[in-house]
């Protein structure tokens, strides 16, 4: 109601100075000019309120309109709206000041409007080439975070395993994940570092980044700084603070901290240990012998998922194919399950059958 009523004394206003100017002109003497004054604040006030109320909606209206609108369209649009108003002005002031008459302030105000309006619209279909071509076109470059609370804020810890990797190529990442620089800086650290195992768990950290783009995940970096802290798990709790954002990690210290930030933490790595295949001690598997373990008499194979299994007393079966060992024991690892087996003397079924996944292969092939 603010806006009605100011826009309303405005109106009565200038319609009373106007009623007056008129009064003026038709009976110079007299009562004429009160009459017309009061006619037109009468008037004016009427139609004050009615037209005020309609613009107000109209308002509200274009604010709705605008929130759709994307931001850099609003901005261009404001720009040539503003310099088609401006240009307006300018072309109508001179004819007003030669004239001297209300009528030509009037014809002003409304060609002034009439290129304000060409400005908007202009600018709302061509904004973007507008500013570009003024050398402005940094101040519409969209938002390098993604919305808060979508993306997986990432740690070195995750960095370095791949169990982000494995989440982008199950389309589990669609809003991508967000790494801090001063991660980027940390894991960049330990791939030039003299250690050859960090080396190599960097660099290939790093590939894995690399890798996520590949596959059309959205890859983040957050210039977000906090100077001001050295330890590195509080920096990320405060950038996971500020953006809004899910921490994914491989740290159980991150998770702890995070839980007395109150802060949203993913253990990726336990959450893979749930996920894992879960193979008990009797179960029998096929599988085929690729290399000597590092223990004496034992050989080492692979699980169709990748995961590894180290078969006693089988050295002698290195670059056998279809060997039958039965599990001994499982334990969970940085690069996945790691599998304790034996030997299996008894062949009662067929090897193929036996195989991981046989059975779901047979029932897809029947």
């Amino acid at each position: 109601m603010l806006f009605v009523e100011i826009f309303r004394f405005l109106l009565v206003m200038a319609a009373a100075v106007g009623g007056l100017e008129l009064g003026h002109h038709v009976a110079a003497g007299g009562h004429g000019p009160l009459i017309g004054m009061v006619l037109g604040a009468a008037v004016s006030y009427v139609l004050g309120g009615i037209v005020g109320r309609l613009l107000d909606r109209g308002l509200q209206y274009a604010v709705r309109q605008l929130r759709t609108m994307p931001a850099g369209e609003v901005f261009a649009a404001t720009i040539v709206a503003t310099s088609g108003l401006l240009l307006g002005v300018v072309v109508g002031l001179p004819f007003f000041y030669l004239f001297r008459s209300g009528i030509e302030l009037l014809v002003t105000a409304a060609f002034a409007w009439v290129l304000a309006t060409l400005g908007w619209r202009l600018g709302a279909v061509k904004g973007r080439q507008v500013v570009a071509a003024a050398g402005l076109s940094r101040l519409l470059a969209p938002a390098v975070e993604p919305p808060p609370g979508y993306a997986l804020l990432v740690d070195a810890s995750a960095v370095l395993d791949r169990f982000v990797l494995v989440l982008g190529r199950s389309g589990l990442l669609p809003a991508g994940v967000v790494v801090p620089q001063f991660v980027l800086d940390q894991v960049q650290t330990l791939a030039d570092a003299p250690d050859p195992v960090s080396s190599r768990r960097a660099r290939r950290g790093l590939e894995t980044l690399e890798a996520l783009r590949g596959l059309g995940v959205p890859v983040h970096v957050s210039t977000e700084e906090v100077p001001e802290v050295d330890d590195p798990t509080v920096k990320l709790l405060t950038v996971a603070r500020r953006l809004g954002l899910r921490i994914g990690t491989c740290s159980s210290e991150v998770v702890a901290r995070a839980g007395d930030w109150d802060l949203p933490a993913v253990d990726l790595r336990r959450m893979t240990a749930e996920l894992t295949p879960d193979h008990p001690p009797g179960e029998r598997l096929v599988l085929d012998l690729v290399k000597e373990g590092r223990q004496p008499r034992q050989a080492v194979g692979y699980l169709p998922d990748g995961d590894m299994v180290v078969v006693n007393d089988a050295s002698h079966l290195v670059g056998a194919s279809d060997v039958e060992v039965v599990v001994l024991s499982t334990r969970p690892t940085n690069q996945g399950l790691l599998l304790f087996a034996r030997l299996v003397t008894d062949t009662s079924a067929p090897a193929a059958e036996r195989r991981p996944g046989a059975a779901q292969e047979a029932v897809r092939t029947t």
